[in-house]
């Protein structure tokens, strides 16, 4: 935990397991550091990378108040799980991540070590580890080499799951973008 921290602190990528699937992460304090992710993916800035949590309070933080209701429902009921909600960003928080810059996904994951380290290090942008448009390999091993990860990489198993579920809350009533690990149904539900 304390050397994946300290990788993360300094700006390093770390390839690491989620409740879903593999991902590179990188802390959102250092600057220039989501660069990183996008260049390891082969993705085009236009798509935003979404930010892991340790907690609700950590999520709505980023978020520009009121944290719309739509969202709070929909955390207290998935969170910590595979849900990602994309909400008004706050004023002053002003890490690229990509896309327009007005809005940011946030996810609080089912994954001890996951909100252990954004405890530690604080929210972590984080982009699955595969390069983009292609699936997501299960191990950290195939991972790594699947993007050309070099760097630090904690090894979790084999991950089969889907993706995290991307809701849009800046609208009412919410939005699901992407579906994914939880299905679109059960959030209406």
């Amino acid at each position: 935990m304390d050397d994946v921290a300290a990788a993360l602190r300094d700006g390093g990528v770390v390839l690491l397991p989620t409740d879903t699937v593999y991902g590179l992460a990188v802390a959102t304090s250092v600057p220039g550091a989501v660069a990183q992710l996008f260049t390891l993916k082969g993705r085009e800035r236009d798509v935003p990378i979404a930010v892991l949590v340790a907690d609700a309070e950590q999520a709505w933080s980023l978020a520009a108040p009121p944290v719309p209701e739509g969202a709070l429902r929909l955390a207290a009921r998935w969170w910590p799980g595979p849900l990602t909600l994309v909400v008004g960003r706050a004023a002053g928080w002003d890490v690229d991540l990509g896309g327009p810059g007005g809005t940011v996904g946030v996810r609080c994951p089912d994954h001890r070590l996951v909100r252990e380290l954004c405890r530690a290090v604080g929210p972590l942008a984080t982009t699955s580890a595969n390069r983009h448009g292609q699936p997501t390999p299960a191990t950290a091993a195939e991972a790594a080499a699947a993007v050309g990860h070099t760097g630090v990489v904690v090894d979790g198993g084999p991950l089969v799951g889907a993706p995290s579920t991307v809701v849009d809350c800046t609208v009412a009533p919410p939005r699901v973008v992407r579906e994914g690990a939880v299905p679109a149904a059960a959030l209406v539900a």
